[in-house]
């Protein structure tokens, strides 16, 4: 069964307060994010499927959103994606759009959606070189797909390895609940650092290195993975 009315909870400060701390970032950085975070969701014929976050990227000659795998992964079978789903994207301006599965690598978590046409939407560079400092100041961020609202919480991208079963996945100390999986971890200058993912007791991160090795492989084998090992 999918808890379709978890996916719909903004972030919490580091304390507990529901505060909103995109408040507290510079104008600058609030602006950026506010133009390449997006919000998706997959449908079962009328049936949300899951909902999530995502990050506008430019990738294979088009405007694509960087997501979670999670998106179309079957909950009977973790190692297969669900078939003949619908996929809507809900853009910073509010407009839903349809959305295509492009790629899709199971184990990493990660998938790629495109048919994204509008030019005028930042995309975030992830080629841009950066080295993650251990115990930097982060921000993670996510969009609501029931009402396209922007949400954020700070916190500390720390070296420690995740108890989950990839053994890429980093944790930061951002509290961020289940709309944020698929949402940017970002450094205070607007740098992509990982793609963020949920668990109770710590938010793991795929950092951007091993993002953007899976990316170069989508790219050499051209197809939807099921699983990459």
């Amino acid at each position: 069964m999918r808890l379709v009315h978890s996916f719909s909870e903004r972030f919490c400060k580091l304390d507990g307060s529901s505060g909103e701390f995109l408040n507290e970032l510079s104008v600058e950085l609030a602006s950026n994010l506010s133009q390449n975070v997006v919000s998706l969701a997959s449908f079962n014929g009328k049936t949300m499927w899951f909902a999530c976050s995502g990050i506008l990227i430019e990738y294979d000659q088009h405007r694509s959103v960087l997501t979670s795998a999670s998106l179309v992964r079957s909950s009977d079978d973790e190692d297969k994606i669900v078939d003949n789903l619908q996929i809507e994207v809900r853009l910073p301006n509010g407009q839903c759009v349809k959305g295509t599965l492009q790629y899709c690598n199971l184990q990493l978590n990660i998938a790629v959606v495109n048919n994204i046409v509008f030019p005028e939407l930042r995309a975030t560079n992830l080629y841009h070189p950066m080295e993650i400092k251990t115990d930097s100041e982060a921000v993670a961020v996510g969009r609501l797909f029931s009402t396209g609202k922007l949400t954020a919480t700070r916190g500390i991208a720390t070296d420690k390895k995740s108890n989950l079963d990839c053994n890429k996945l980093m944790v930061s100390t951002c509290k961020i609940t289940k709309a944020g999986i698929g949402g940017p971890l970002v450094d205070f200058s607007g740098n992509f650092i990982g793609m963020n993912f949920y668990d109770k007791e710590e938010t793991p991160f795929l950092p951007r290195i091993d993002i953007l090795e899976c990316l170069m492989q989508f790219e050499t084998r051209g197809y939807v993975l099921q699983r990459l090992m």
